[in-house]
């Protein structure tokens, strides 16, 4: 089984149990590989966007989310196209990666017409521009989206490295840079983290509720910030 085979059953294999955990080592045994090419698989899937969490103890493992999937839905060409287009404004934020990835179900949903049609169109249309910033790390959406914490890297404006464990709490940001806000665990405070700056991230087991985010922690002028609204 080659690897791209054995990570679509390693989510099949997930979603069959769900919510019940596996072991990576019952799934090395399932599928003839070490223990740690089971956890370099896990981390592949996590960083394409895949709901997949580890369970901490005797009888844990990964469990996967089988929840989080797309009703059938009819979009036309044009409205494939608009959803493209209007993707293009949050490449390098940290939602770029789940844009591109609501486009792919998009266009796996659409019949095979649509989808067509939907590619000539793209391919007839250009967009002028500078190069698209450094992405944001899919695992930090996800961890802030689940409430779990994250152990990372990060670098001052020198270089120095040091290793924190944090609360992941939102983001501000803008067409340029982006910011975590997050509960230092070393600082005790909120502190925003330049997302370019993240060296290494590891998303732990831990599963805190949730930490207020006030407007006042944020040390922004009221007048700078814009909230997102989803209707």
């Amino acid at each position: 089984m080659n690897r791209t085979d054995r990570l679509y059953a390693l989510v099949e294999e997930l979603r069959a149990v769900s919510p019940r955990p596996r072991s990576a080592r019952w799934l090395a045994d399932r599928f003839e590989v070490s223990a740690r090419t089971i956890e370099r698989d896990i981390s592949a899937l996590q960083q394409s966007g895949v709901p997949v969490w580890a369970e901490a103890g005797r009888t844990g493992g990964y469990c996967l989310d089988k929840e989080r999937t797309l009703p059938p839905v009819n979009f036309t060409p044009g409205e494939a196209m608009a959803l493209a287009v209007a993707l293009r404004h949050v490449t390098g934020t940290p939602f770029g990666h789940d844009g591109a990835a609501a486009l792919r179900k998009v266009l796996a949903a659409m019949s095979k017409d649509d989808a067509a049609a939907a590619r000539d169109l793209a391919a007839r249309v250009y967009l002028v521009g500078d190069a698209e910033p450094a992405p944001v790390p899919v695992v930090i959406t996800n961890a802030l989206a689940s409430g779990r914490v994250l152990r990372i890297g990060y670098a001052d404006r020198d270089g120095c490295v040091t290793r924190r464990d944090i609360e992941p709490l939102g983001f501000v940001g803008g067409f340029e840079h982006w910011y975590l806000l997050a509960w230092c665990r070393l600082r005790d405070a909120v502190r925003a983290f330049l997302t370019d700056r993240i060296t290494t991230i590891t998303v732990t087991a831990q599963v805190l509720a949730p930490r207020p985010l006030r407007q006042e922690d944020l040390d922004i002028p009221p007048g700078k910030l814009q909230r997102v609204a989803l209707d």
